[in-house]
């Protein structure tokens, strides 16, 4: 039977070049001369420090930038609170949102099924699996989950027939 899954990604690499992008523009302007202004990538968080919370957001329109010259949706991000350390330092840990949580992929789940498509739908780990009789089928549901959910955005992918 026709399948695919519908599953929420970063590319990695993508993500990577951009933090380096962004601290060599950080460490080559004016405004950041002298100050401790970085963004330091981590196991799906990167981490802002900056000398205020000013520069703080700063930093974050930087990497903003340089993550959407470089194609990385920033809808993955989610941004933590701002935290002051050691006097006038500022640090703000951002989450890379990776997978379809649990919530979001019983919204789909329930989407398709109010759909009345002709297709089942399973949660498989941080994925959704689609499968159905016909090819039409599984493009109706992804036209549908597409239409109601554009806060985080989803790929379509591993279509078999």
């Amino acid at each position: 039977m026709p399948s695919f899954d519908i599953k929420s990604e970063v590319n990695e690499v993508e993500l990577g070049n951009a933090v380096a992008q962004a601290n060599k523009e950080i460490t080559n302007r004016f405004d950041f001369k002298g100050s401790d202004a970085r963004v330091e990538p981590g196991e799906n968080i990167l981490t802002l420090y900056a000398d205020d919370e000013f520069k703080l957001n700063q930093v974050y329109d930087v990497l903003i930038g340089k993550m959407t010259k470089r194609g990385v949706d920033v809808r993955h991000l989610e941004r933590g609170k701002i935290e002051t350390i050691g006097g006038s330092k500022a640090k703000q840990v951002i989450t890379v949102k990776v997978g379809v949580d649990s919530t979001l992929a019983k919204k789909i789940v329930a989407l398709i099924k109010d759909a009345k498509l002709k297709v089942q739908s399973s949660i498989q780990g941080d994925t959704v699996r689609v499968t159905g009789a016909k090819r039409d089928d599984l493009q109706s549901a992804i036209a549908v989950v597409k239409k109601a959910i554009d806060d985080v955005p989803l790929q379509y992918g591993n279509f078999r027939d």
